[in-house]
């Protein structure tokens, strides 16, 4: 018959230190290449600490031409055990690239869900390091039940050649659905839907979820009642609303249906807050609704201190242009519109 502990030598978890308002008020720097983007922020309620997972872009490599500085990168990683005031560097995700995939291998933009009793980890492969737009990107899925070590699912099909930046969240329908930019259809933003989300095999596309102007970085989550999609507009967060996150998504008429145009600012132009996060805020605030969830929430981002942060093909050659760090701003619900207070 195994061993088993006396229940008083099996300690429980510790309870979760409640993310702050206030985290990254000292913004997130990546200590390897100073170029973090893409912040996903993860409750790890085996520690009660929170981890931030982001793509490491290779900001301050010497003799990198093109774009070359955001390819050949990895997933770093930093963990907090005091709510988000202070954060630890841990290094780069380990076991993320898929058998076959070309060498050195690029990895973008996360999206790490609690599905079950395991973590389920959404990213972004490409094949090699390049200096231009080109390659197959996919996006593919894995697994982990302690968010260190990662078990390969597989790749999902989304019947494009050019998908990045995955978003997944369940619905009001019971089901999950997976938003992404699909870069050869006007990079836009398309959805693909599952009730069994931890199979790669079985999502089905259902075609655009935002269209118009292009964009990347979706994020949907529910705050207030309703359920919210922000997506980066290189000029800020476009924010758009639906019922039950299933469809008809409505543009925010407030301010344009924009936020975070001008978190900071550099040589008196704004810099604008970049591809986000979305996590609700534990702590009750005045007037929060019981039937709608959480009222508040962080809406973690990041931006490039030395540059505006619009169209990257844009960008200065002045290498701290590359440069980038990671924010975070707080997200109300006043009167059915999304509005943002910047620290």
């Amino acid at each position: 018959m195994p061993h088993q502990l006396p229940a008083t030598e099996n300690p429980a978890a510790p309870p979760l230190v409640p993310l702050r308002p206030d985290a990254f008020a000292t913004p997130y720097r990546d200590p390897v290449w100073d170029g973090p983007t893409d912040p996903i922020l993860v409750a790890d309620h085996l520690t009660g600490g929170w981890v931030l997972f982001y793509t490491q872009r290779r900001a301050t490599t010497p003799g990198l031409t093109g774009v070359e500085w955001v390819h050949g990168t990895g997933i770093g990683v930093a963990k907090s055990s005091d709510g988000g005031t202070t954060w630890r560097y841990r290094g780069t995700v380990e076991g993320l690239v898929p058998p076959g995939t070309e060498l050195p291998a690029t990895l973008w933009a996360p999206d790490v869900v609690r599905i079950g009793d395991r973590w389920i980890m959404y990213v972004t492969v490409l094949g090699g390091r390049r200096t231009d737009w080109t390659g197959t990107a996919e996006i593919v899925q894995f697994a982990s039940t302690d968010l260190e070590k990662w078990e390969y699912l597989g790749r999902i099909d989304l019947g494009s050649p050019r998908v990045i930046d995955a978003a997944v969240a369940r619905c009001g329908d019971g089901r999950y659905r997976l938003w992404y930019k699909d870069e050869a259809r006007g990079s836009t933003t398309y959805s693909a839907v599952s009730a069994t989300p931890a199979d790669p095999s079985s999502w089905k596309r259902e075609g655009v979820a935002i269209p118009g102007r292009p964009h990347e970085g979706p994020k949907v989550f529910r705050l207030g009642g309703s359920y919210w999609m922000i997506v980066d507009e290189w000029r800020g967060q476009a924010v758009y609303r639906s019922e039950d996150a299933t469809g008809h998504w409505v543009r925010q008429e407030h301010r344009g249906g924009l936020i975070l145009t001008a978190p900071e600012s550099v040589d008196g132009r704004p810099v604008v807050g970049r591809h986000a996060d979305v996590v609700p805020l534990a702590e009750r605030a005045p007037g929060e609704t019981s039937d709608g969830g959480a009222q508040r929430a962080l809406l973690v981002y990041f931006t490039h201190p030395y540059w505006g942060g619009e169209d990257i093909d844009t960008m200065a050659p002045d290498p701290r242009t590359r440069l980038s760090h990671v924010r975070a701003a707080v997200l109300d619900v006043r009167d059915g519109v999304l509005v943002c207070t910047e620290h």
